[in-house]
């Protein structure tokens, strides 16, 4: 399935934006069927006025890990522990779904 760059038009600035191909990938891995209605700038501004500037849906503290599937560093919201695989999303998905 091949992705190409789409123009979509913003539904509350009215500014078109790319939804680019790597976007549509990455939704369509996460099995989202819709494209986005917000450029980008909106959607952070409807997020920080929903969820605040701190607190919940403020960024996380990220930590460095490698991925105990694929070798591929990443980064996780938690710090890993010795003895215990940590995963990046893409093995991780495959994980869960396999489950």
């Amino acid at each position: 399935m091949g992705f190409e760059d789409k123009s979509l038009q913003c539904s509350d600035c009215g500014q078109e934006f790319v939804f680019t191909a790597g976007e549509q990938e990455f939704f369509a891995s996460k099995g989202y069927t819709n494209e986005p209605k917000r450029c980008p700038s909106c959607r952070q501004s409807r997020k920080a006025d929903r969820y605040g500037s701190g607190g919940f849906g403020a960024r996380r503290q990220m930590y460095p890990a490698v991925c105990a599937e694929c070798g591929k560093k990443t980064e996780v919201p938690f710090e890993p522990r010795e003895g215990r695989p940590v995963y990046c999303s893409e093995c991780y998905a495959k994980a869960k779904t396999n489950r």
